[in-house]
């Protein structure tokens, strides 16, 4: 006697879907249609909105190919102003990150810091930098100075506000523990109070790595005798109604914004790989 084997229709399904599955697994998820197909829809129907735009509002809106062939022959100095808008926005973030930082440790282990400082550090929140800029740029001058400066007091107060909220809110439990087997204060800021404050500093990262891009050309732009970055070509390109090149350096920051942020969330799963927000 020979067994024979049959399928169902329900088993051939079931296989079916299986494969499927499989094969779906095996291509990368950006690859996939449903990840890039609607934001490729999204991006066409903008550029047509901008085109029927530019042809009805010319003084408002340059048409999309004069803004791609400017970019495309005059690359090299976009780039120039860029890496210098860059270097002035990452030294600057860096300057307000190590100071709110630092200050966000004071206030977490003494009160009274806390109390002297935060009332000012929100009214320098509610203060609009781009009023004091010009300010900034009578004081010290046309050179780097002033753009640090702005740039870093506007990445100070995010920094300062999530650090701070980072490091007191370890549960009362787990410090108990700590009093317990007779940590010191040290011992439970770097071993306890500084890793549950990281998720609460990458989120404030995420926030002010663009905001850093913003600081450096709200600087550049309220020094009218500044020399380079992409606020400068901005200044400079708008005084002579040269919209393509505008919207040019425009889109060159938006793209340094961009890059900036994956970074930065790049690194935050690598670090935060434990913690739930790094799968967000």
């Amino acid at each position: 006697m020979s067994a024979t084997t049959t399928s169902t229709p329900a088993a051939t399904a079931t296989t079916a879907e299986a494969e499927r599955r499989t094969a779906r697994l095996a291509v990368p998820g950006w690859l996939r249609p449903s990840v890039w197909l609607p934001l490729v829809v999204l991006l066409a129907v903008l550029a047509v909105l901008w085109q029927i735009g530019a042809s009805t509002m010319p003084y408002l809106l340059p048409p999309l190919p004069a803004v791609g062939e400017t970019l495309a022959t005059q690359l090299p100095y976009y780039l120039q102003n860029a890496g210098i808008t860059l270097v002035e926005s990452l030294v600057g973030l860096a300057i307000g990150f190590v100071a709110a930082f630092v200050l966000a440790v004071l206030t977490s282990e003494l009160p009274i810091v806390r109390r002297a400082v935060m009332p000012i550090a929100i009214v320098l929140n509610v203060t609009p930098l781009v009023a004091i800029a010009p300010a900034l740029v009578v004081a010290f001058g046309f050179g780097p100075l002033p753009k640090l400066v702005i740039t870093a007091l506007i990445c100070f107060f995010p920094i300062l506000i999530n650090t701070a909220a980072g490091l007191r809110s370890v549960p009362q439990p787990v410090l108990q523990v700590y009093k317990t087997i007779d940590a010191s204060r040290f011992e439970m800021l770097v071993h306890l109070r500084v890793p549950n404050a990281l998720p609460f500093v990458f989120a404030a990262l995420r926030i002010v790595f663009p905001l850093s891009i913003i600081g450096a050309v709200v600087a550049e732009l309220s020094a009218s005798g500044s020399t380079g970055g992409l606020g400068t070509v901005i200044s400079t390109a708008s005084s002579m109604n040269q919209l393509a090149v505008v919207y040019a350096a425009i889109a060159i920051l938006a793209v340094m914004g961009v890059v900036l942020l994956a970074l930065i969330t790049l690194v935050e799963r690598r670090v935060l790989h434990w913690h739930r927000t790094a799968n967000d």
